[in-house]
């Protein structure tokens, strides 16, 4: 049997193989230890067996599903290294996800090119330049918490083309989001991918920090184009996370999970309770007092299946919904992030259609590069 702080420090190891920061040879008697503890043998008894059979010659490269369920195993069974509020939660899984992803990209595949498509079009940039953006849009919560904004203090010079203007006139902020990240990527252009990755994590760490000082998550996060609490901004940060993790997974031909049930399941409310606010920015004329206005009911499938009523015009809609429309939580997403074509999603209807139409047109201008 493992002696306790034998066994955690072998847990960690095996992390650490999972990360690629760990020889074979460590990983082959991490197995040989852990195949024998109770506590471990279904989960990682059975990982750490399968590192134990990789050849000398064989690159840890060739098992990147493998490293990938090692890592969700860790991150979900390890205690933190400190204790996080739940709402930073989901950032705290997908920053750590996203950066695995990273440390294990070659000098080639950080040169490929990933698609970031957003309401307003498609960027186009490499795995630096994907994260050179993250870090710029985290700043926005890093001047919130009193940590250094990674593009100091002066609001950020235009560098190169706007985007094309956004659809919906009051979120004309996305420029702005648009112009720190070439700011940031033309900063960092003659710096090693390496050096932009451990820049990008040293403040996502920070954050964290920050968000376990203490404190209900309710600081404004300004935008520019939006306020959003604090706790809310976390979850946005976490969504962006992996969504663009996907985007370098997807030009790399890397696994790339989806967030965990839970964790989708709050994703996917805060779109749902962003909603009613774009619809009421969009109105012309707000609904007058005493007039009944419309909800529709989203019900999502899949693991992080829920229900939410959505009012339609403005928040304060009816208890009642005209409408009901049910799709699968990753879609919902994907369809949030403009990574579907709202016209072609697979979408259950019942009862008002232009009700539906409206929503389903709507969630990819939650969208931003």
């Amino acid at each position: 049997m493992t002696a306790p702080g034998r066994h955690e420090t072998l847990r960690s190891l095996l992390g650490a193989w999972a990360l690629g920061a760990c020889p074979r040879e460590e990983a082959a008697e991490v197995a040989r230890h852990l195949a024998d503890c109770p506590e471990c043998a279904e989960e990682a008894g059975r990982l750490g067996a399968a590192a134990a059979e990789l050849t000398p010659d064989e690159p840890l490269d060739l098992s990147a599903t493998l490293r990938r369920q090692v890592l969700d195993w860790c991150l979900g069974r390890r205690p933190a290294e400190q204790p996080i509020p739940a709402w930073a939660g989901p950032y705290a899984a997908e920053s750590a996800k996203l950066d695995a992803l990273l440390r294990d990209l070659g000098p080639a595949e950080w040169q490929e090119v990933a698609e970031l498509p957003w309401h307003g079009g498609v960027q186009r940039w490499r795995p630096a330049e994907v994260v050179c953006h993250l870090t710029a849009v985290d700043g926005y919560l890093a001047r919130t918490v009193g940590l250094p904004d990674p593009l100091g203090g002066a609001r950020p010079p235009v560098v190169g083309r706007r985007p094309p203007a956004p659809r919906v006139p009051e979120q004309g902020g996305p420029a702005d989001v648009l112009d720190r990240t070439l700011a940031l990527i033309t900063a960092a252009g003659g710096d090693d991918p390496e050096q932009v990755r451990r820049r990008w994590r040293r403040q996502s760490r920070a954050l964290l920090r920050a968000a376990s000082a203490g404190g209900d998550g309710g600081a404004p996060v300004d935008y520019g184009f939006a306020v959003l609490p604090l706790r809310d901004a976390f979850l946005d940060r976490a969504f962006e996370c992996w969504i663009h993790g996907d985007d370098i997974a997807r030009a790399v031909d890397y696994p790339y999970p989806p967030p965990a049930p839970a964790h989708l399941h709050r994703l996917i409310d805060l779109g749902a309770r962003i909603l009613p606010r774009l619809f009421a920015a969009r109105r012309a004329q707000p609904v007058p007092a005493g007039v009944p206005g419309r909800s529709l009911r989203l019900v999502i499938d899949g693991p992080a299946a829920g229900e939410w009523l959505i009012p339609l015009d403005g928040p304060g809609g009816p208890a009642e919904p005209v409408a009901e429309m049910a799709l699968d939580g990753l879609e919902f997403c994907y369809l949030a992030a403009a990574h579907r074509d709202p016209d072609l999603i697979p979408v259950g209807r019942e009862g008002d259609r232009d009700a539906i139409r409206q929503v389903l047109h709507a969630l990819p201008l939650l969208s931003r590069p």
